[in-house]
């Protein structure tokens, strides 16, 4: 069993900061990190091979210093790591990585078959959840969304059972293998490293793939090039206004209440619904 595991390298939202002046994110003096539902996603990963064995790799774009993120990987558990770097894939949006992240997997494809490919349900600089459904289009494999739980893995029957959220409930789906989902959070806890996995990580040294190593790649369809995707404007939310505080007896704090409500006469406008 091949488990791949794509993942990324994000700034740390608690303490990013938009410019004002260019309505674009702040990242001097930002650390990097793995994005935190990717971290579930390698955990994932995991486990399931210590279930039904086999090897977990780990696949992700960035720039060189990424492979410190691909470290932590392996310090999770992972077994091996690949990094398509190059100024090719700079700038790209959810479909120009996916796309890189396909020919990457034509590389991989190469050397060893890919049963699961696992992916966070999304980065929490991007928010999207495009990048893995956009992969498996690409790959012509089923996409398996929100999941929390793999419930089954069958190699020889080369299906899956997994269980996913839905905003009114939960779905048990049976799949073909291979297959990609994207997990939730809640799927599982991120294990504290053993000693052997953090020195093994701290000696790793990921394969790291040019855009020139990647086979019939049209670059075109890479970094700003290939995005349609154009952010207009960036800006941070307004802060929450405290709520009124109501004081005095049941009377008073009524009175006070009514007050408030009357304020907004939009509240008590009848609005004409149609025939």
């Amino acid at each position: 069993m091949h488990i791949v595991v794509c993942v990324k390298q994000v700034p740390d939202t608690r303490i990013i900061k938009v410019n004002p002046k260019t309505n674009t994110l702040d990242r001097r003096g930002i650390p990097a990190i793995l994005n935190p539902f990717d971290s579930h996603a390698v955990e994932a990963g995991v486990r399931l091979k210590e279930k039904v064995g086999g090897t977990v790799s780990v696949l992700s774009m960035g720039p060189p210093n990424a492979v410190k993120m691909i470290r932590k990987c392996v310090e999770i558990g992972a077994d091996e790591g690949y990094l398509i770097s190059d100024r090719f894939f700079a700038g790209a949006d959810t479909l120009a990585t996916s796309y890189a992240l396909y020919k990457a997997f034509e590389k991989m494809l190469e050397e060893k078959p890919v049963d699961i490919i696992i992916c966070g349900k999304q980065t929490i600089d991007g928010d999207t959840g495009q990048v893995g459904p956009g992969i498996a289009r690409r790959l012509d494999i089923p996409p398996i969304t929100n999941v929390i739980e793999i419930k089954e893995v069958d190699e020889k029957a080369r299906k899956v059972v997994v269980k996913r959220k839905l905003e009114d409930g939960y779905e048990i789906i049976e799949s073909s293998l291979p297959c990609l989902l994207t997990v939730e959070k809640d799927i599982n806890p991120v294990s504290y490293s053993p000693l052997p996995n953090m020195i093994k990580a701290a000696r790793y040294e990921p394969t790291i793939w040019k855009v020139d190593d990647l086979n019939d790649v049209d670059k075109k369809q890479l970094g700003l090039k290939g995005s349609p995707t154009i952010v207009a404007k960036m800006f941070a939310p307004p802060k929450l206004e405290g709520g009124k505080k109501i004081e005095g007896n049941a009377v008073e704090q009524s009175k006070q209440i009514v007050s408030l409500l009357l304020e907004k006469p939009e509240l008590f406008e009848k609005k004409r619904g149609r025939a």
